[in-house]
Order: C-alpha cells, then sequence, then structure tokens
C-alpha cells in the first residue's frame, strides 16, 4: 500500500445529511462531522480536491450545517445522486475523472449502503481506496460493522482520520503540520 498523498488524493464526503444524520447514533455523528472537519480543514491545507455529494436531498435534506460550511467555505458544492453508488452519477464520476487522483479518501454514511457502494465502485475503478471508519456510521452499529467489513473485501483500506491526515503531511515541523495537530488534540 502507498503513503496517501495530496497530490494522488480526492477526498470523498458522502452523504452526510441532515435528515439522515437525525437517526444516526449521536455519539457516533458527532464524531463523524468533528473528523470530516478535521480532514476537509487537512485537505484545504494541503491542496487536496474534495468532492461530496447528498442522496436524494429532497427526502433527506442538505448537507449537515457545520460541514455544509466547510464546502462553502472551499467552493464545493455536493452532487446530487439517487444512486447509491456516487460514481453511478455522471457529474460526480466526470467530476472525480478531472481530479487526476488515483488515490480516494471515502467518509459519510451509511456505510452499508451508499458509503460501501461507492468504495466498492472506487476500488473497482483502480483507485486506490481508503475508508475513514471514524468517520463513517449507520444507525445500527451492526450495519457499521457489516458495512466496513463489506468495504474491506471489496479492496479498500481501513484507516482513521489522522492517520489520513499525518500520511497527507508526511512529516512534522511545518505550519501545515502545527495547525492540522492542533486539530486533532
Amino acid at each position: 500500500m502507498d503513503r496517501l498523498t495530496p497530490k494522488n488524493s480526492v477526498l470523498v464526503v458522502v452523504d452526510v445529511q441532515e435528515r439522515l444524520a437525525a437517526v444516526m447514533p449521536k455519539d457516533a455523528m458527532a464524531r463523524l462531522v468533528q473528523n470530516a472537519e478535521i480532514l476537509l480543514e487537512a485537505a484545504a491545507r494541503l491542496g487536496v480536491p474534495v468532492l461530496a455529494s447528498e442522496q436524494y436531498k429532497k427526502g433527506l435534506g442538505p448537507t449537515v450545517s457545520p460541514l455544509r460550511e466547510r464546502f462553502d467555505a472551499l467552493g464545493v458544492t455536493p452532487f446530487e445522486k439517487l444512486d447509491f453508488d456516487a460514481c453511478d452519477d455522471p457529474a460526480f464520476a466526470s467530476a472525480l475523472a478531472a481530479t487526476h487522483a488515483r488515490q480516494a479518501v471515502v467518509l459519510g454514511m451509511e456505510a452499508h449502503i451508499c458509503v460501501f457502494q461507492t468504495a466498492r465502485e472506487l476500488s473497482r475503478r483502480g483507485y486506490a481506496t481508503y475508508v475513514v471508519e471514524d468517520a463513517v456510521v449507520s444507525r445500527r452499529e451492526e450495519n457499521r460493522v457489516a458495512g466496513l467489513s463489506l468495504i474491506a473485501r471489496a479492496g479498500a483500506v481501513p484507516t482513521v482520520t489522522e492517520a489520513v491526515a499525518f500520511d497527507w503531511l508526511g512529516r512534522a515541523g511545518s505550519d501545515d503540520f502545527k495547525a492540522i495537530s492542533r486539530l486533532v488534540k
């Protein structure tokens, strides 16, 4: 497995939406948002492109407010989709190809549905796919665990927020290192 690098990566945020978030376990949802914010800040500082999706926005609402604010600051507009696999959306697939990334870091919900199907397809398309376990949720923990198992069997690498951020950094001592270190304390 290769080291994650900013120039080869894309951060994919899958369906972190208001009405769906409302039925997630509160602690798990808070952890997802906190870790997504860390990765979005790291991506912004290090030049990693960000793509986001929203599943059936009319029914599930927009992206949760803290992440929507980050998206606005980064100029990220979520792709509205009906397919569970974000890669099946032609606009998303086109934007993904335009990043020229070879590595995809994936977070979001639900682990056993949209995150799994998206990660499986990213792996199938040849992306080194990393799924951030501490930034992935499902309504029930057993579905999250099953989703993570399916994701790993589909070829994606399980990881955690800090592993991604510090892999992107590669070394200590820079202003980016100091800023990202403060985020994870």
